[in-house]
């Protein structure tokens, strides 16, 4: 069997190892790929392997010998499931390897607008507290967590954990579901999104992109949130209205944001969040520390493996 990994570098810059998916079969890495070399990089090979590299019907029917697309990640849309399933192709993708590692992030991204910590560790560098008159500053507000209320929205295994952390911190959670777990405990209320932005001190975002929740938070929900509130996003992109928010935090409806996902990835120079007030942005890198990564890529070994022995696991055609 041929095996082409057509963006194998943000899953494995060099701190991993290959051994296992070669073991199944002629291995062939890129670390990145353009669209218009898919087809000439997997002609011959009967399974590929890809992260953000769209496989579409087009380059489908360009490839005859492909059997198995194997998704680098959880989200599977850049795969035409459809197209893949009328042609016989198998596709798997690997759910929940990164769950403690994004529900960290967002206690990153919130314990920075919350303490403003990277501030004024970089305020001490310039030796803004060499010339302090007193024994103590502070630039940013400093803002307990304990008794403050953190919103989720989404309730998949990301959401959970967060919320599990939240409840570590004294927060009340509260969650907006479309399937609400009546079993998860006396810590977690289930709430409409609207009491849910209302009320929240903390909105942290989980659901996944679909026509119904693209641009989620927009003017009208953000108009509802504390001006006090932060807004965290590490899911989807295209469930926050950028522009909006952009405004919001101009015009400080809502007391700042951290995002690791953007609408588009890497951003333009103009995106109107880049240069909004206290608004932190990571570059997609919650799903990243190396245990993450080593879960990915021992999951996509055994899903390759049980296609091979002929028991499908993790498909979702």
């Amino acid at each position: 069997m041929k095996i082409v990994v057509l963006d194998g570098y943000t899953l494995n810059p060099g701190d991993l190892s290959w051994e296992g998916l070669a073991a199944l079969g002629e291995l062939v890495v890129h670390d990145r790929t353009p669209p218009e070399l898919v087809v000439e990089r997997v002609a011959g090979a009967q399974a590929l392997l890809s992260n953000k590299v769209v496989v579409g019907a087009a380059e489908m029917s360009a490839l005859p010998d492909l059997r198995y697309i194997g998704v680098q990640a959880t989200g599977f849309n850049i795969i035409d499931v459809e197209t893949a399933r009328k042609r016989g192709i198998v596709v798997t993708n690997v759910p929940a390897y990164g769950t403690q590692s994004v529900a960290q992030h967002v206690f990153a991204l919130l314990f920075e607008l919350a303490r403003g910590v990277a501030w004024h560790a970089g305020r001490v560098r310039q030796g803004a507290w060499t010339d302090c008159p007193d024994f103590t500053f502070q630039e940013t507000p400093q803002v307990e967590l304990a008794d403050k209320t953190f919103g989720i929205v989404g309730y998949g295994d990301i959401g959970r954990a967060a919320a599990r952390m939240a409840a570590a911190f004294n927060m009340r959670v509260l969650v907006n579901t479309r399937t609400p777990r009546p079993d998860s405990g006396s810590e977690v209320s289930f709430v409409s999104l609207e009491q849910l932005f209302t009320e929240a001190d903390v909105v942290s975002l989980h659901c996944p992109l679909t026509a119904q929740t693209e641009q989620l938070v927009n003017a009208e929900r953000l108009g509802l949130m504390k001006s006090s509130a932060y807004l965290i996003n590490t899911a989807r992109g295209p469930l926050v209205d950028e522009v909006a928010l952009a405004a919001a935090l101009h015009n400080k409806a809502i007391a700042g944001a951290g995002l690791d996902v953007l609408a588009k990835e890497p951003p333009s120079a103009d995106n109107p969040l880049l240069g909004a007030p206290n608004c932190f942005v990571t570059p997609h890198l919650a799903w990243a520390t190396q245990a993450a990564r080593q879960r990915l890529m021992d999951t996509l070994v055994a899903n390759l493996r049980a296609f091979i022995a002929g028991a499908p696991q993790n498909q979702v055609n």
